[in-house]
């Protein structure tokens, strides 16, 4: 009879698979390296649409991945990973080992044809990308969880009542409301990487989720949907309590999916946002500047966009032209702007280490006003010669990492942020982020908002919807003349990167901004 797939499965099978890694490294032909991550996850489910149950799901997941690097001439990656069922439980020693074989034989095909090339190609195969691996401190450490309310201790009639009682509530708040979705989702996860260099990192976390999607219609026709999640690497608790963090603060499902409610309502008696046709101060409040440093911050000081290694499906970047030619050491924002990305913050972006075993730690890309570095893996870090940061992840065990964001924020100012719109004459107060669109390099963006405000005099004046700024990304950052002292992270739950999509979940935040950039509003 086949074991049941849960956490404690890694209990089983850690030290086994840890001497497997070992055996292989010594047995296989040409190899330099072997690493292995093997997930388990445990989580439930809910939706509910208009106060009615859609669906619960409650399931497991469990897979493993492999990275062999080998060759009796230029060494090379294979990778091979799989997504398993309780069937395999009991064979997982042979699975991985065959998933062995088939790693190695991808890492020598993919030696043999690269120093093929390097020897037809003479100056033009020395473009081809280096597997070699920057040094890391090796290290073995088990984290736990952190919760209060164990995800699994919650029944799948309480995740459905939960969606259903909130739906319910979002229905009723106003006749105008006429669409409304809330999902919830809970998760306990498990997740081992072992590697030849003798690597043992054993994490535990939990994952929480709400989102909302309400679709609002005034009296004259205006429609507004949007849409806003809450999360936390935390348990149930997160939204039947919510969460009051230094950080990060929500209020429980019910309230956060009633705001966004109200604010949808709110927003279909109102103007669409004016455009302008130059440049005009802007105060962006920390939900709106989640998003903007995503797309001009996090985005484009990813290592492998910079490198050119994603350009086909995703762009590059243009802090990075060449290794000869970019940003690094050079001035590209007011002095008072810091961004950075750390993934010891808390929230959807923690860890402690990277799918490659590298210590977590604050990578700063913008040092006041000044662009310090990007965030690699060990690969990338040894092609730019500097240390490898910790930024290598995927979704799954069995997917190949990609370099993602962690949390990246820009960093707190001192401003107080109601004096920072009392200091202004006439301008526009942005709040909330909606969608944005970006240049392929990242030195021009557009984001809409949830709402803008118009300032006069110090006070914030009409509420406009279907609105937001648009600048070239260097002007923008260099004009920025005041930072509040109001930094909060906020949960992205869909980053999208890579052939296959990765979906990943992360932290984005700021405090609140001033600087100049072209208001855009939206159709009348």
């Amino acid at each position: 009879m086949a074991h049941k797939v849960d956490i404690a499965l890694i209990d089983r099978v850690k030290d086994d698979l840890a001497n497997l890694i070992s055996e292989s490294r010594d047995s296989l032909e040409g190899c330099r390296y072997i690493d292995l991550r093997l997930g388990v996850g445990e989580g439930q489910g809910a939706m509910s649409q208009d106060g009615m149950s859609k669906f619960s799901l409650r399931d497991y997941r469990f897979s493993y991945g492999l990275r062999v690097i080998a060759g009796n001439g230029t060494p090379a990656a294979g990778y091979f990973g799989q997504a398993l069922g309780s069937a395999d439980v009991d064979n997982l020693r042979g699975i991985i080992r065959d998933g062995l074989g088939k790693a190695h034989e991808r890492a020598t095909a993919n030696s043999k044809a690269k120093s093929e090339r390097l020897e037809r190609w003479k100056v033009l195969g020395q473009s081809l990308q280096s597997t070699e691996l920057a040094p890391i401190r090796v290290c073995t450490d088990t984290i736990p969880g952190v919760y209060r309310i164990n995800p699994l201790d919650v029944s799948l009639d309480d995740v459905g009542r939960l969606t259903q009682e909130v739906s319910k509530a979002v229905a009723a708040h106003d006749p105008r409301v006429k669409v409304n979705q809330v999902m919830a989702q809970t998760s306990l996860n498990r997740e081992l990487l072992v590697s030849s260099e003798g690597a043992s990192i054993d994490r535990t976390y939990a994952l929480t989720q709400g989102l909302c999607v309400v679709v609002a219609i005034g009296d004259g026709g205006v429609q507004q949907t949007h849409y806003d999640c809450l999360g936390h690497q935390r348990g149930w608790e997160l939204l039947t309590d919510g969460i009051d963090e230094d950080l990060i603060r929500s209020k429980p499902l019910m309230g956060f999916a009633l705001d966004l409610a109200a604010d949808n309502v709110s927003l279909t008696d109102s103007k669409p946002c004016p455009s302008s046709d130059k440049d005009v101060v802007v105060v962006t409040d920390p939900h709106y500047n989640t998003l903007l440093v995503h797309e001009i911050i996090g985005h484009p000081t990813e290592l492998d966009r910079a490198l050119k290694l994603e350009t086909a499906y995703a762009g590059r970047s243009w802090l990075l032209r060449n290794l000869k030619e970019n940003m690094l050491g050079k001035e590209i924002a007011s002095p008072l702007v810091s961004a950075y990305s750390d993934p010891l913050l808390p929230g959807f972006g923690h860890y402690e280490y990277d799918d490659e075993g590298t210590p977590a730690q604050r990578i700063v890309h913008i040092d006041k006003g000044t662009f310090r570095g990007f965030m690699n893996s060990r690969q990338t870090a040894a092609t730019l010669g500097v240390n490898p940061n910790g930024h290598y992840k995927a979704i799954d065990a069995s997917l190949v990492p990609l370099i993602r964001m962690s949390t990246t924020v820009f960093g707190a100012g001192q401003d107080d942020p109601q004096q920072m719109i009392k200091d202004i004459e006439h301008g526009y107060y942005v709040v909330g982020h909606r969608i944005p669109s970006i240049s392929e390099s990242r030195e021009n963006f557009r984001i809409t908002s949830r709402k803008v405000f118009e300032i006069k005099n110090g006070e914030l004046g009409e509420m406009f919807r279907d609105g937001g700024i648009m600048a070239n990304t260097k002007d923008y950052l260099m004009s920025i003349d005041a930072v509040g002292n109001d930094l909060r992270i906020y949960p992205v739950f869909n980053c999208g990167k890579g052939q296959p999509m990765q979906a990943k979940k992360l932290g984005n935040g700021g405090p609140t901004l001033r600087g100049y950039a072209r208001l855009v509003g939206g159709a009348k």
